[in-house]
């Protein structure tokens, strides 16, 4: 009853995702805990530290995301990788240098020693995205946040900073408004822990545009 009731209590603040200090308020409230929602090159995010079990904890509660879905890491750079994958395979590094920064989530093995509520298995998804807002924030956190679409589970995605305030009133410590969203639906992920790689969900990159890029990959 505590979690909750503060929960309640945080007052959300809506803040310009271009504004230096605004970034800085938002890494600092997502390093002490809280939930922060931003924009992205997809839809809006919802973000908590990916090295906190508690933060995480409360990603999945806000989200009302069931516990077996994972939550995937959105980082600012490619040094940052290292931090929760625990090795890439060697078809990974062209489909990186193609696809990102952009709409396209690669479920990578994990880092071990990762909070267990990040990922129920020994897999990790993990994106770049293309929104230099989204970045700056990421970068300024650390380098890594744990991330979700900026919605309720079974809700559509928020594709403005007023939908996220919606969803997330009194949840998300601040919402970082980038203006509309540039697409109307998710990332596209790719399993890369499979043999073959499998697609998991289709978003703004097509199967024919990646499936040049894994012709290196294992074969079944």
């Amino acid at each position: 009853m505590t979690s909750l009731l503060a929960q309640e209590e945080i007052i959300t603040r809506c803040l310009p995702a271009d504004d230096a200090g605004a970034v800085a308020l938002a890494a600092a409230a997502l390093n002490a805990g809280n939930l922060v929602v931003f924009p992205t090159d997809t839809v809006y995010g919802v973000g908590a530290d990916p090295f906190s079990e508690a933060a995480i904890a409360r990603l999945y509660m806000a989200k009302q995301r069931p516990a077996d879905k994972g939550i995937p890491v959105l980082i600012a750079d490619l040094a940052d990788l290292a931090r929760v994958v625990a090795e890439m395979p060697a078809f990974i590094p062209p489909l990186i240098a193609q696809f990102w920064p952009g709409p396209l989530t690669l479920v990578l093995p994990k880092k071990p020693g990762l909070p267990p509520n990040l990922s129920p298995t020994d897999t990790i998804a993990v994106r770049m995205p293309d929104h230099p807002a989204a970045r700056a924030f990421i970068r300024a956190a650390g380098g890594a946040i744990a991330a979700s679409s900026a919605n309720r589970s079974t809700h559509p995605p928020a594709r403005s900073a007023a939908a996220a305030l919606a969803a997330f009133n009194h949840l998300a410590a601040i919402i970082l408004d980038g203006g509309p969203s540039p697409q109307e639906i998710a990332s596209t992920i790719i399993d890369c822990t499979t043999v073959p790689p499998r697609l998991l969900r289709q978003g703004p990159i097509s199967t024919e545009t990646i499936m040049p890029f894994l012709s290196d990959a294992p074969a079944s």
